[in-house]
């Protein structure tokens, strides 16, 4: 079984590689245990966000259903035969992840298949608290490892830097999810109606959310401070660089950070954690 447990981690590591390097870049700072912890943690997200976002030649409600139901079955007998979903739940049992933050994130991604339009905040709100809120705190679960007071202190800071991040990520996409996949999150602005007042509405919640969340990467113990203050930098410069963009261009394209850039913010971030300024 460590046999098979070892390749269901390195495979959550491939999937994580292959996705995003932004995000395996800063969870390759972490010790070894909790960095194939969070590389399991992501696979898992991605390959049912992958379900919905990208299938369009299958049936996609019946793959996330099937995704769903071996999920389940995986959480109750310790065991699955799809390497990612094994080592997931391997992590969940392991560092006790509420199966409520589970459910509330498989919710956000059945919404995707059929809801489009987000007409209130409220709707939105709902929507990334079940597609990104949760994510984080699955992470911060296994950031804490097992100190329930720590994860209680910071799980308001760990909801609203996953909320900036996803804004961050639905501002860089905006124009694949309006045109490709009919698809607005943000409340009131459709296709027609993003300009510069707008983006700049929403640029303002995402900056004000950083500063909450930031408040919080300093309590997090050990060298998981380090990997998310790198991830927190990436999304602060990519933010930074949409803020430049037009709002005409950012319907248009996909804003991105250079990996030499990527590279830069790592070693800044590795001088100021060595140097006890996070």
């Amino acid at each position: 079984m460590d046999l098979y447990l070892n390749l269901c981690r390195e495979i959550a590591r491939l999937v994580t590689k292959q996705y995003s390097t932004s995000f395996y870049l800063s969870s390759c700072l972490l010790q070894k245990e909790t960095r194939e912890a969070i590389f399991a943690v992501y696979a898992f997200v991605r390959f049912a966000d992958e379900i919905v976002d990208s299938f369009h030649d299958f049936d996609k409600e019946k793959l996330l259903l099937d995704f769903e139901r071996d999920m389940k079955r995986s959480l109750q007998e310790r065991i699955s035969i799809n390497p990612v979903l094994n080592a997931f739940q391997n992590v969940v049992h392991r560092y006790g992840i509420p199966y409520e933050l589970i459910d509330a994130f498989m919710q956000s991604m059945k919404a995707d298949l059929s809801k489009q339009v987000y007409n209130t905040k409220e709707e939105t709100e709902n929507y990334i608290y079940g597609s990104a809120n949760v994510v984080g705190l699955m992470c911060l679960k296994v950031f804490v490892a097992g100190d329930e007071l720590v994860y209680q202190s910071l799980k308001s800071p760990a909801m609203m830097l996953g909320s900036a991040f996803q804004k961050v990520n639905f501002l860089r996409d905006l124009g694949a999810d309006m045109q490709d996949l009919k698809r607005s999150y943000f409340s009131g602005f459709h296709a027609g109606e993003f300009g510069e007042t707008e983006k700049n509405l929403i640029i303002g919640e995402i900056r004000e959310e950083f500063e909450a969340a930031r408040k919080g990467i300093s309590l997090i113990p050990g060298r998981s401070k380090l990997a998310v203050f790198t991830a927190y930098c990436y999304y602060k410069e990519l933010l930074a660089k949409i803020a430049s963009v037009p709002a005409s261009e950012v319907m248009k394209m996909r804003v991105r950070v250079s990996d030499f850039k990527k590279i830069v913010l790592l070693i800044k971030s590795a001088f100021m954690y060595k140097f006890k300024l996070i």
